[in-house]
């Protein structure tokens, strides 16, 4: 179970988190967790191109361990880097210590203040943690999340989800990672189209 537009409650709750940018400005925030790899990453960075799009990858360090050559392609077309830990921790059910540590491990390959938690899970004790290693550090949540994940969900309601619910000032995540592939290579290009002709532009975090 999993909520596409994140609820104006939870924002209050954890308002320490960055949510969604600013209102007032057409340009929406696209993201794209659990990478970078072979295959699906490129593609991602192809369909970007044609929108002159900027986006950020928050990078899992393993994934840029095994796939270096992919990590500098994104780096090198220009969209910002973002932390998602060594090995893709979720927080809730990791003791500070090894969650802090799995982090740092990432950041030496990523040397980011941006840092999104895998699976939006993270306990205030560790966000404490963090900020008071990295004071320039922001944790990334989301506003909207297209569901590409979702093995059960059909490419064309992937498509409604980030249509519907994605406004000015919106970050939207999306994931480049095999599992979300078949949604992903559906909607990103038919999304990008459809925000380009409205009339948005695309930008990176920070």
């Amino acid at each position: 179970m999993y909520l596409v537009k994140t609820p104006w409650l939870l924002k209050q709750f954890y308002s320490d988190l960055l949510w969604n940018a600013d209102r007032d400005k057409r340009i929406i925030y696209l993201t794209f967790d659990d990478g970078p790899i072979p295959v699906v990453t490129p593609f991602v960075l192809k369909i970007l191109k044609q929108y002159q799009a900027k986006a950020t990858f928050f990078c899992i360090g393993d994934n840029i361990r095994k796939h270096p050559d992919v990590f500098e392609q994104v780096k090198q077309d220009g969209h910002a880097i973002g932390n998602h830990t060594f090995h893709h921790l979720k927080g809730w059910k990791t003791d500070d210590k090894t969650y802090v540590k799995d982090m740092q491990d990432c950041q030496e390959l990523t040397r980011s203040q941006l840092f999104r938690p895998p699976y939006g899970r993270i306990k205030k004790s560790q966000t404490k943690r963090l900020k008071s290693l990295y004071p320039n550090l922001n944790i990334i949540m989301w506003d909207v999340l297209s569901g590409d994940f979702d093995i059960n969900l059909s490419p064309e309601n992937c498509l409604k989800n980030v249509i519907k619910h994605t406004e000015s000032g919106s970050i939207v995540v999306f994931h480049d990672s095999l599992k979300a592939f078949d949604r992903l290579k559906y909607t990103l290009p038919k999304a990008l189209e459809h925000w380009a002709k409205e009339g948005y532009t695309f930008k990176s975090l920070f």
